[in-house]
């Protein structure tokens, strides 16, 4: 079995949950009140998506970068 390596995105909201995003897939969110938790649960809807999607057809990542505007105060 061939291992694909993933981008996660790790988010911590306004209740102190961590929000985790998986950018190459569509809609690929999930959330725990551990890191360790929200990646095991990251892990499981990833492999859902996996189930419908061919890795031909992943959204192609390429990278982070930090944009900065201006705030309103």
């Amino acid at each position: 079995m061939d291992k694909l390596h993933l981008p996660i995105i790790i988010e911590i909201d306004e209740d102190g949950y961590y929000i985790v995003t998986c950018p190459i897939f569509k809609g690929c969110h999930s959330y725990g009140e551990t890191i360790d938790e929200a990646m095991a649960n990251i892990s499981e809807v990833i492999d859902m998506c996996l189930e419908e999607t061919e890795v031909e057809e992943l959204n192609k990542f390429v990278g982070f970068r930090e944009l900065e505007v201006a705030q309103n105060a």
